[in-house]
């Protein structure tokens, strides 16, 4: 039973991966497409956009593909672990709940992803393990490319529209009936980096 629990887990979570990231890369299932994501990452400091929007729409596809059918484990919950970490910085100043645009769905991907490595993938799955050589380099590359793409989110300058302490203070002070209200800041969901969000 454990074994058909974890297929089934496998095969919802890493399906709907490989989907979010068909849908960056090439604007299938509605996506919005590389250009229109790239355009997003650029806007939110993550340069050279399309590189950064290749990157993160194949860690999708392919996190996702590895993790349905179980090859080369641990690879494919390790690549959508690191995405979802990227992705949860993206969505961080929405705060926690995805009602509001936040980290919530990318957060319990990473979650879902740390998992599924700590248990293994189980018993139905096509191919054999990753050497543990091939495992160590993996993480070392994974940590290096979240690392850059991070580093370059949190030095970016907020976008127009994010709220700063000023702003806070003066919503605490109730509305300005003489000013019209602010267009809401677009999230990173409008670009299609809800599930690498990520980046």
């Amino acid at each position: 039973m454990r074994h058909i629990g974890l297929l089934t887990a496998r095969a919802v979570f890493g399906g709907y991966l490989a989907v979010h990231g068909a849908q960056k890369l090439f604007g299938a299932f509605g996506g919005p497409g590389l250009d229109a994501t790239a355009a997003g990452f650029e806007s939110m400091g993550m340069k050279p956009g399309k590189a950064m929007a290749t990157l993160a729409g194949v860690s999708e596809l392919g996190g996702g593909i590895l993790t349905a059918t179980g090859i080369g484990e641990p690879l494919g919950p390790l690549t959508i672990a690191g995405t979802m970490v990227v992705a949860s910085t993206v969505h961080r100043r929405q705060g926690p709940l995805s009602q509001n645009g936040g980290f919530e769905l990318p957060l319990t991907n990473f979650a879902v992803a740390i998992a599924l490595m700590s248990s293994g993938l189980g018993r139905y799955r096509l191919g054999p393990r990753l050497p543990k050589s091939l495992i160590r380099l993996s993480v070392v590359g994974g940590t290096v490319l979240a690392g850059i793409s991070l580093a370059q989110l949190l030095s970016a300058p907020p976008p127009a529209g994010a709220p700063d302490a000023s702003d806070e203070a003066a919503a605490n002070d109730g509305p300005d009936p003489s000013e019209e209200p602010a267009s809401p800041e677009p999230t990173a969901e409008a670009f299609g980096t809800r599930a690498a969000g990520a980046a």
